[in-house]
């Protein structure tokens, strides 16, 4: 069965980890992911993430993060969807939690966060949010 939002599957894999206390959980890889999950390692939000060659797939094992038993990430949204694709200009990208969260960003430059699309001057696809 074909997935018609992989990045969408990715953060839903992630959310359902951390309920469930996971130290762990895998995900198909792609290029699009592994950039995601790079902002999200640099922003502090996973521990990490390493590409396993499992069978015929390359899978990605994504390291949860806990802070006194909370997970470090309280919510993990996607934003612009299949369907629906949401578009800001550099100025124009949203803040989240007034700054203590983050939105995840394509960009001609590549996958930012709000921060650094803002200070490279660009905008591109609101991929996610989180805080």
């Amino acid at each position: 069965m074909a997935l018609t939002d992989p990045l969408g599957d990715m953060l839903t894999r992630i959310r359902n980890g951390q309920r469930a206390k996971k130290d762990s959980v895998l995900s198909p890889a792609s290029n699009l992911r592994t950039r995601v999950l790079e902002v999200l390692q640099r922003e502090g939000y996973i521990r990490g993430f390493s590409e396993d060659e499992t069978g015929k797939h390359k899978q990605l094992r994504i390291e949860l993060k806990y802070f006194e038993g909370e997970p470090a990430i309280k919510h993990l949204a996607r934003v612009s969807k299949p369907g629906r694709r949401i578009y800001s200009g550099s100025k124009e990208l949203p803040t989240i939690r007034n700054g203590l969260g983050i939105t995840i960003v394509s960009t001609p430059r590549g996958v930012l966060s709000d921060a650094e699309a803002r200070a490279h001057n660009v905008g591109g696809e609101v991929l996610a949010e989180v805080f």
